[in-house]
């Protein structure tokens, strides 16, 4: 956390809201198919119990994909998101929906991407993260990269550093002391 600068410490603390995209960012981005076509994803524990500790800190997620798929949505249901927008390749209408949604302002939101198709919405929303093995393109637009890859572990290292800045992450913690 030292490594932040102010600007960036006053964009996370302005945070209500966290929005991933998954393949490549709660994934590692491989996609894994059967013979009949059914896909299979593959999400970081590590990753899921950060999004439980940042919504109990008051921050709410939110996914945005490009793509369908039911184990996102089993996924997600499983750890409590409720906005969860699949098939969605104009990302930045999605992105005003939940704003509304939400009654936030895109300052207020931060977007955590890998690729080309995140940028509509990082470009927009108040604090831009990319993933350690982001496309170059995407690293050039982030406010901050994580040290971890997509499905590594990288969701996690935001959730910790929303909460460290915000001050929450310590009450947080002391529920498991």
């Amino acid at each position: 956390m030292s490594d932040l600068n102010p600007q960036q410490i006053a964009k996370i603390k302005a945070l209500k809201l966290l929005i991933l995209d998954v393949d490549g960012v709660l994934t590692d981005g491989r996609l894994f198919f059967d013979q009949q076509g059914q896909e299979y994803k593959c999400f970081h524990a590590r990753d899921g119990h950060g999004i439980k500790l940042l919504r109990q800190s008051g921050v709410e997620v939110a996914v945005i994909s490009g793509r369908k798929s039911a184990s996102v949505a089993l996924r997600m249901q499983s750890l409590g998101v409720e906005h969860v927008y699949q098939g969605h390749e104009n990302k930045r209408q999605a992105f005003q929906e939940i704003l509304q949604i939400l009654q936030l302002k895109p300052e207020q939101a931060a977007h955590v991407g890998d690729d080309v198709l995140d940028l509509p919405i990082m470009t927009q929303a108040g604090f831009a993260v990319a993933v350690a093995d982001a496309n170059f393109a995407v690293k050039q637009y982030a406010d901050w990269c994580t040290e971890a890859s997509g499905g590594q572990g990288a969701v996690r290292e935001v959730c910790d550093l929303i909460m460290q800045v915000q001050g929450t992450f310590e009450s947080v913690l002391k529920t498991y002391l």
